[in-house]
């Protein structure tokens, strides 16, 4: 992978973010809730809590928010708050994290080209790990 780690195979004593530069694009973008947050912002435009919340319905209102602070936080999201009663909020996906649309298409048209590989690797795995384990018990 260019960018990661020592073109020789040498053990690197530096930092992981040092060895390979995308870990804090990694860390920021793709946890578990954040993908799908700003997959759901992007495609179904701003969104108040509770719509988002039913686009991405595993969610728990509690890590929702959470995800929702840290995202407008590092500037990937906008939160308006509108002053009526009663209060509303609505959230969108900012400039910045509009710059991340093209990394998500690459990964999604990725997925749609190579999932039925590795989803072939994992069985093809699987059933030599079984062989080797029958073939080790007798």
């Amino acid at each position: 992978m260019r960018g990661c780690g020592d073109e020789r195979g040498r053990t690197v004593t530096e930092s992981p973010d040092q060895v390979c530069p995308i870990n804090p694009v990694v860390d920021l973008v793709f946890s578990r809730w954040t993908t799908p947050i700003l997959w759901a912002l992007e495609h179904h435009g701003r969104l108040r809590f509770n719509e988002l919340q039913r686009l991405v319905p595993a969610i728990t209102p509690k890590v929702l928010t959470q995800r929702l602070r840290r995202l407008e936080r590092d500037g990937l999201v906008v939160r308006t708050y509108h002053a009526e009663i009663p209060p509303r909020v609505e959230y969108e996906v900012s400039d910045l994290g509009r710059t991340l649309v093209p990394v998500f298409d690459t990964l999604a048209g990725w997925s749609t080209a190579h999932l039925p590989q590795v989803e072939a690797a994992r069985r093809a795995y699987d059933t030599a790990r079984e062989e080797e384990e029958a073939w080790a018990q007798g």
